[in-house]
């Protein structure tokens, strides 16, 4: 399944698991640490934290280390990103997962900067765009810990319903100065 779809903040063409595409890495420097980043010819498939749970997930043994014209931009915006502005264009993405977890990244996108969701108000989103009576919280949170490409697709901006910061899969400390970056008081 590939299907084009755009948020006000990401361009993201998604797909189901498989897929022949070359992989490019590249690693960055941050203010929270090193970044490795991702993409193919579509577009940004990756942005994991060092150290960060689930780090490099989905990158087969035929990556090349190459600096693609989408890591140029994805500098950029983490440039802008980090010194505390929202950036104001969009990055192209192209996300590998279920329909679900692209549904799920899609709403992530959508939260808008400085802003917090819960995932429980992601799962009743879900449930309303598929006429279903109710969704999982913990199944969008599972969802929400595999996103692939962090800070671009917001997944620090959940929260849990009583406002709690939990799980973060670069790291509790990174999501609260992410947050703090966006002026949410935490």
């Amino acid at each position: 399944m590939r299907g084009d779809y755009i948020s006000h903040k990401c361009n993201i063409a998604g797909k189901r698991f498989g897929g022949d595409f070359m992989q490019y890495t590249m690693t960055v420097q941050s203010p929270l640490g090193e970044i490795l980043l991702a993409a193919d010819d579509i577009g940004l498939t990756g942005l994991w934290f060092a150290g960060a749970k689930y780090y490099g997930r989905g990158l087969g043994c035929g990556c090349e280390e190459k600096n693609v014209p989408v890591f140029e931009e994805t500098r950029r915006w983490l440039d802008i990103y980090f010194s505390g502005r929202e950036p104001d264009f969009a990055l192209s993405l192209h996300l590998t997962g279920t329909p679900f977890q692209l549904d799920v990244w899609k709403i992530l996108c959508r939260i808008p900067y400085g802003e917090t969701t819960t995932y429980g108000r992601i799962a009743g989103m879900i449930a309303e765009e598929r006429g279903l009576p109710g969704m999982s919280a913990q199944a969008v949170g599972g969802a929400v810990g595999h996103n692939p490409v962090s800070v671009i697709v917001p997944c620090h901006r959940v929260v849990g319903a009583d406002g709690s910061l939990t799980g973060y899969a670069g790291g509790i400390d990174r999501k609260i100065k992410l947050l703090m970056l966006e002026g949410r008081i935490i």
